[in-house]
């Protein structure tokens, strides 16, 4: 006969559900770095935010596009420096900085595109060529004399921004042209989206063949944005975000499915030195009409980071330094979140887009050698090789537990039962059901422990989480003590309190579902209307 291995671990309670904190990443405590100041009053704009556009140059102010009107607001106070109104006969729609940070392209529903000095705040040209609404307008990476714009008249077109003129008209859109972005590689080529689900890849030096790729996105698109390498397009339309390989051919990498209304807006986010992960520093950011923010690591295809807002999601960006995450909302709320940035962070490598900080010389190594070595307080941080040698730390084990372990279980009962704890008594009762013994302990219990077993039942028969074991149990104990319970008036009284208990209990649900019976129909009426 096998013998039972004995127990080398405490009993614990089954049936109450426990909570697994999962712990945060270096990453997700990276983008929840970013805070609103406290000594800055929240931002809300009298309507909906239809892009955020970040200067490339340093202190990387940012504009915002909303009603007939552009705000530019400092990174530094996070306050409007000014608002732009007067050029504008409409709502504007969408914005764009160029390379020197000196002027600004502004587009609005007109039709119009003003190019604004951002210092004196004054229009400088007016571009007038679209049928439509524009929607986007952007310029090219370092060119400062043209840019492109696309609108609701499905034309894509290539300006001159000093003669006022268009150069090209590019065709082959059929539908409303929605978004566009510039290429990182090239100031000759450009990408748009629009509603025929389709994203056109555009090459102004062939301009008369119209557009060098296509993408059939399968839903009407809302944002594209080129990524940095400028080989790969992210594309987002109804609730999904793709992926794009254009020098592979316009082959599809990845969709992404983890909004659950339409995708509005995105933009390409870095992260700092917080998270590690050196060469996989470039990540794409979602905002959705559900309020979600998202973080996709392309490098691994999967999401990184995800954050809730209260408000449906228009628009996003973030700066080129990555010390400021700005989100616009559809009821004019700006959500500004800053981080604070390290002295060797704010160094700048390169013009615009990916700018990455210089890396920090390496601290002076300690060897054990060295006499500091061996005055290193607690809180020294280990070094990538060390190996820490912790202690097991010792199984508090309760006497129940010790109990079980020796196989004494009509005793592991009798000392749950005095200690009165309902969630270990039931871990016993368990634990010995598991062992089918539960039973046999009853039945060797003393007049005095099967008071001490029946006044728990009575007093836990009812409560949910115990009732279907107690209960069960209850009829067992009746049954195999019947002659015992006769005998003690103290047990007879148990049994009448615990009768009075489950008939009180059978009035109470009987009454909630006659209450469930009248509110039901009432509920299907107001549903109906």
């Amino acid at each position: 006969m096998a013998m039972e291995k004995p127990r080398n671990f405490p009993v614990k309670p089954k049936l109450k559900p426990t909570s697994k904190n999962s712990t945060p990443t270096s990453e997700s405590k990276y983008w929840k770095s970013f805070k609103h100041p406290k000594d800055t009053p929240p931002q809300t704009l009298v309507s909906s935010i239809s892009s955020v556009t970040f200067s490339p140059v340093s202190p990387h102010d940012f504009s915002i596009t909303h009603s007939a009107t552009v705000t530019l607001f400092s990174t530094k106070t996070h306050l409007p420096k000014s608002t732009i109104t007067s050029p504008f006969r409409d709502i504007t729609t969408s914005s764009s900085f160029r390379s020197d940070g000196l002027l600004l392209a502004a587009a609005d529903l007109s039709g119009f595109i003003n190019i604004i000095d951002v210092k004196t705040r004054s229009s400088l040209r007016r571009l007038k060529g679209h049928s439509r609404p524009v929607r986007v307008v952007k310029y090219p990476r370092i060119d400062k004399l043209h840019l492109f714009s696309g609108g609701e008249d499905a034309v894509v077109k290539y300006w001159d921004v000093m003669t006022e003129t268009g150069v090209f008209d590019l065709l082959g859109h059929k539908d409303y042209v929605r978004c566009g972005d510039v290429s990182p590689v090239s100031d000759d080529v450009f990408v748009s989206g629009s509603y025929d689900h389709t994203v056109k890849v555009w090459d102004v030096r062939v301009s008369s063949k119209g557009s060098v790729m296509e993408i059939d996105h399968e839903k009407p698109v809302e944002g594209v944005v080129y990524l940095p390498s400028g080989g790969l397009v992210a594309t987002a339309g109804g609730n999904v975000v793709k992926i794009w390989d254009v020098i592979g051919g316009g082959r599809l990498l990845h969709t992404m499915e983890s909004h659950n209304k339409t995708v509005t807006s995105l933009c390409v986010g870095k992260i700092g030195k917080e998270s590690g992960e050196e060469g996989q520093q470039n990540r794409i950011l979602s905002v959705s009409l559900d309020g979600y923010m998202k973080v996709f690591d392309y490098a691994k295809m999967k999401i990184t980071h995800s954050m809730r807002f209260p408000n449906p999601l228009m628009s996003i960006g973030f700066s080129p330094d990555c010390s400021t995450r700005v989100i616009g909302a559809s009821n004019g709320t700006l959500y500004i979140g800053k981080r604070k940035v390290k002295k060797s962070e704010t160094e700048e490598v390169g013009l615009v887009g990916g700018l990455w900080p210089i890396a920090e010389p390496e601290a002076r190594v300690l060897r054990p050698s060295y006499f500091r070595y061996f005055h290193r307080g607690q809180s020294e941080k280990p070094a990538d090789g060390d190996y820490a040698i912790i202690r097991p730390k010792k199984v508090k084990v309760a006497e129940h537990d010790k109990l079980l372990k020796k196989f004494r279980h009509k005793d592991a009962l009798v000392s749950a039962l005095v200690a009165k704890n309902p969630e270990k008594i039931v871990a016993v009762m368990e634990e010995l059901i598991a062992r089918k013994k539960l039973l046999k302990c009853i039945s060797n219990l003393e007049s005095e422990e099967l008071v001490l077993l029946m006044g728990f039942i009575q007093r836990h028969s009812t409560t949910p989480r115990y009732a279907a074991l107690l209960m069960g149990l209850a009829k067992k104990v009746i049954e195999m003590r019947g002659e015992d319970i006769k005998a003690s008036d103290e047990l007879k009284s148990d049994i009448r309190n615990l009768k009075r208990d489950v008939e009180e209990e059978v009035r109470i649900q009987k009454s909630l579902q006659e209450i469930q019976g009248i509110i039901s129909p009432l509920l299907r009426i107001a549903a109906r209307r």
